[in-house]
This record gives C-alpha cells, structure tokens and sequence, in this order.
C-alpha cells in the first residue's frame, strides 16, 4: 500500500515537473498544426530592435516606429532615428502619413454606419449617392461591398487622386464627383482591381449618411473611443502634433527630406495620419472583437465580417474589407519539412506606400498578436526593401531568422530617375544639333537636315510613347502622379516632356523653310 502512495506521489510530481518544463516555451495551435512561440518574449523584442536599427543604419533610413500587441495588451513598442532634419528623434507617439493603411480605419468607419443601419453592404452606392456614376453604366450596380473589397471593377489609373495638392473639406465629393469621366476596368464584384478611389467614395458615404464630415466622424467614433490621440485626418493637424517629416530616396543615392501632395480627396484610402502606438491600438480593438478598454467600436460580428475574404487576387492571396489575406508562411520554420499552406494560420496585413512614408499593419487573429510599422521615408525605386522588413518582421516575431531582402522591382522602376535623366539630356542634345544646324549660314546639302529631322522625331515620338503610354500602363497609374509623388524623376521627366511636346512642330517647319531657302549643292 505505501509503494502505490509513494508511486502516485512520484507520478504527480513528475507531472507537474513536466508543466512547469512545458510553461517556458508557450505553443498555438492553428489549423491542428502547433508552432512554438519564442521562449524568451523580451529577447524577441530586443531581436526586433536590434533588426529595425541595423536596417536604418543599412539603408539610411531617417527614421521608424514599431508597436507589438499580444492577446489584447500593446506589449512593446520603440522608436529609432529621427523625424526631421532638424534632429527631433521619432517616438512611438510621432503621426506619420500612413498611405493604404487609411483604408482599415474607413472600413471601422463603414461598418459603424452598417450596424446603425444607415449603409446596407449589398445596396448600391447610388441609392446613397444618387449622382454617383462613371463613364460605364456598369457603375450602376457597384455596391458598398464591392467597394470594400477592391472589386468595384474601377481601375487605379483612371481613378488616380494623388497629383492633386487640395486640402479644403470639400475635396472629398469634388473628387468622387470627377469620376465621372472614368471608365470602368472591368465588370462589379467580378474580380479584384485595386484602386483607392474605393475607399474615397466609401469615406464619402459615411459623411454623407452620418451627417458629420468625414474627418470629424473618425475623431469622434474611432480615434477618440481608441484614444488615439497622435492619429488625425488632416495634414495641418498632424503637423501640429509634430508629425515626421517625409523622405525620399533621390536618384537612387540619398535621403532627402521631401515634401509630396497628400490631398483630403483621399484621406479615407490613403492621407490619414498616425502614430505608430495608436494603431497599436487599432489592431487590439479589432483582435478583441471591436472592444477597446470601457469602449466598443464593432460588435464582434463586425468585426469578422471585415476579416472575411471577399475577393481572390492569386492562389494564396485574397482582399477582405480594408485588408489583404494570405497564409502566414513566416511562421514555418524553413528548416523543417514544408507545410501546407492551408495549415499555416491566417494572416490580414495591409502595406502603405507613398512618396515619403511605408506604413505596415499585420494581424494573426488566431494567436491574438498584431503588429504596426511607420517609417518616415520611402525609396520609390525599389519599396521591396521596405517590404522585406514587414515581412521580416513577422518572422522576429514567430521565433524565426530575418531573411536577406530580394529586389523586386523592374530595371525602370529601379533607375526611372535615371531613365529620366537619359530622355532630358537626349533632348537636349537634340535641341542643341537642330539650333546648331539651323543657325549655320552654310550646311552641305539636303541630306543631313532630312536624316536630323527624321531622327530627332523618332526620339520625341520614344519620349511621348514611354512618358504616356507605357510607364503609366505599366505602373497602373496616371503620369502627374510618377512626377508629384516621385519628384527625383519629375524633375528630369517634365522638361524632357515638354521638349518632346514643344520643339518638334516649330524645329520641323524651320528645318524645311531653311531647306527650301537652300539652293541644292551637287
């Protein structure tokens, strides 16, 4: 009898023994399959610290700000560099322009407005607009819901905001109304075709069944119950809270810092300002089903509406309302055998890209974690390097090594700048030959101002080509928006253009008026 009490007592222990072993390294389970979380949080925090700053050092990058949130809890958040160029150091609370990741703010915004009852998801956007229209009388059926999910069939290009400098209330409506000149890319919840004016037309629907301007809503119903105090809708306002300044990459080589257009036409998809700790406090409220503290934004309901998938875009990548979905591929350790991705746990991330910023936003709603990235600067070039961070990022995160960054980009996108500079100094080469040839009061015959002519036409007919038709096609967006938003090229692109534009008609006329004032040498 006491040798089967003293063996029950061993085995108890050797139980709770095996517990407190097993509480040191905390695991999730997704999908049945289980991952290990790092052991050691504070080390994995330090390991992200320690990655962001040897990637400023690395890329010369003026400035970033992290914030981590777990199981409802912003748990750690750091800042690096500075957020001027008068030294001011960024902070966890400095707003920065956040581009794309706006849209995950208007779409709290719209489904407030649904659970109020004042949007319907499937009505269409005219019952609420009823002058709302495209040059496509498609554009009848396009609904709230398309709208969310990117697959109202309007395209980026022909919706393009971002060249405009408006920052007056009304330029909200006045640029939802000038689409009416545009064309649809294809037919209404039909297929995935990214283009912000979705969520401008959506901001403008909740200012219009709200009654409140788009920018006072989000301060009362999502930045104050989120206590976001550091995030606003208006550049001035941000500058008033000391927002960082922006910087671009010029000509492939330096930091500088740079001012681009951020219009209120776009602020519900792309010019909201914030810090990254506020949308720290975005992301738990949306992890916690809507709840933030005493305050509610979503029921929860909600909440996983938005989560859900609503359009494909590849074999692993969908679009909810305001967020891309894809398999979290970051937490499989690549040293073991590859896991299925539908094993893999769900991860809703969003990227913003504008001309001086990159913004990030990342969610794992089955693990509870999320993560928020600002950084004050952007290399238009090549904005993969940026990328790799976010996703290298998560890695930290899961208890895996960051990877080397692979440029994506294309040899245009990578050295625009310095195609640009090439089609300046070719015009200008050109421009100097014809005031060379034409101002010489002696030429030897016909031929070489002929062979000039033809070739100087060729070249402006290259330039006109690149500059409006294919750099705008291939990059999906309108040419005043590569010269505003990239102005390292504009500064090269836009007198070439106008050479291109300008010279040939009255170069041509003197060629052939001096052509035929020449007598013809044997």
């Amino acid at each position: 009898m006491q040798t089967i009490w003293w063996s029950s007592r061993c085995l108890l222990l050797c139980f709770l023994v095996a517990g407190l072993l097993g509480s040191g390294t905390p695991t999730a389970t997704y999908a049945g399959t289980t991952y290990a979380e790092p052991a050691n949080l504070e080390q994995t925090y330090a390991a992200l610290d320690s990655y962001l700053r040897e990637q400023l050092e690395t890329l010369g990058i003026p400035g970033a700000a992290v914030a981590v949130v777990r199981n409802g809890t912003q748990v750690h958040s750091a800042a690096f560099g500075r957020a001027d160029d008068s030294g001011r150091p960024m902070t966890a609370q400095t707003p920065v322009l956040l581009a794309s990741t706006s849209k995950s703010l208007t779409a709290i915004a719209v489904m407030q407005q649904v659970e109020a009852g004042r949007l319907r998801l499937d009505e269409p956007v005219q019952t609420y607009l009823p002058w709302f229209t495209l040059d496509d009388s498609r554009s009848q059926a396009i609904t709230v819901r398309h709208l969310l999910h990117q697959a109202s069939g309007m395209g980026s290009r022909d919706t393009a905001f971002e060249a405009s400098d408006a920052q007056t209330p009304e330029a909200l409506e006045e640029g939802v109304r000038a689409l009416a000149g545009s064309p649809l890319a294809g037919n209404p919840g039909e297929a995935f075709h990214y283009a912000s004016a979705n969520f401008n037309i959506l901001g403008l629907l909740v200012q219009t069944v709200s009654g409140q301007p788009f920018g006072d809503y989000l301060k009362e119903h999502v930045f104050g119950p989120l206590e976001m105090v550091h995030s606003h809708p208006t550049r001035a306002a941000a500058r008033a809270d000391n927002a960082a300044a922006g910087y671009s990459l010029w000509f492939g080589s330096f930091w500088r810092q740079t001012d681009v257009p951020a219009p209120t036409a776009g602020t519900p998809s792309s010019t909201l300002y914030a810090s990254a700790e506020d949308l720290g406090h975005e992301l738990t409220a949306l992890l916690d089903g809507g709840g933030y503290g005493a305050a509610r934004i979503l029921r929860p309901e909600s909440v996983a509406a938005m989560f859900e998938p609503g359009v494909r875009i590849d074999e692993a990548k969908q679009y909810a309302m305001g967020w891309f979905t894809r398999p979290l591929v970051e937490s499989a350790d690549p040293a073991a055998p590859p896991v299925p991705e539908e094993a893999l746990p769900l991860l809703l991330e969003h990227q913003g890209e504008w001309g001086n910023s990159h913004t990030y936003l990342g969610m794992v709603p089955s693990s509870g974690l999320g993560v928020a990235l600002v950084i004050n600067a952007n290399p238009a070039a090549a904005p993969s390097r940026l990328k790799a961070i976010d996703t290298n990022l998560l890695r930290i995160l899961h208890g895996r090594s960051p990877v080397p960054a692979v440029v994506q980009e294309d040899w245009l996108q990578r050295y625009s700048w310095a195609v640009a500079m090439g089609l300046l100094l070719a015009e200008l080469l050109s421009l100097w030959l014809a005031l060379r040839l034409l101002l010489r009061p002696h030429s030897a015959g016909r031929r070489t101002p002929l062979a000039y002519a033809a070739a100087a036409l060729a070249l402006d007919a290259f330039v006109l080509w690149l500059c409006l038709d294919y750099a705008p096609t291939r990059f999906d967006t309108h040419l005043f928006v590569v010269v505003r938003q990239f102005p390292d090229v504009g500064i090269s692109l836009v007198p070439a253009l106008a050479l291109a534009i300008l010279w040939p008609v009255p170069r041509t006329v003197w060629l052939l008026a001096r052509m035929r004032a020449r007598p013809v040498v044997a």
